[in-house]
């Protein structure tokens, strides 16, 4: 994605486009898979971590990602894949790997749609699966043998 293409993007989000915020952006559609602060602190190294932080909550208002708890504790943030007013219609189950910390989108199995009590209203939904991604369980049956 290109830095016109980031602008129009967080324009229809209603954000005017700078650079800490094009930076963050293209940094997020880089990556493969949902990103902490931590890891977007070692991937804008030119960034400081409140400056990332204060963009990612931007973004997190504007609906132009989502943020996920890691079953550790910590924020993961990805890309809002929805142009304008988000629906959460790609909510979607995401992963742990205990050993390696990374997190992974499973785009293919979806959060189940619960019916809930009268005069409850859901915005958003998540759910975490913690295990072994298939990198580290091969590792480890490799060191078994």
């Amino acid at each position: 994605m290109n830095g016109q293409q980031i602008t129009e993007r967080l324009a229809s989000k209603g954000i005017r486009p700078t650079a800490n915020r094009i930076l963050v952006y293209d940094a997020l559609a880089r990556q493969e898979s949902p990103q902490s602060l931590k890891n977007m602190e070692n991937l804008l190294l030119s960034m400081d971590k409140s400056s990332i932080f204060r963009v990612l909550t931007l973004f997190l208002k504007h609906d132009v990602v989502h943020a996920f708890e890691d079953g550790r504790g910590v924020m993961n943030y990805e890309l809002c894949n929805e142009h304008g007013e988000c629906h959460h219609h790609d909510n979607h189950v995401h992963f742990y790997c205990e050993v390696c910390g990374r997190s992974f989108c499973m785009e293919n199995v979806p959060v189940p749609v619960f019916a809930l009590p009268p005069g409850f209203c859901q915005h958003s939904a998540s759910f975490v699966i913690k295990g072994e991604c298939p990198n580290c369980k091969a590792k480890k049956n490799k060191t078994t043998l």
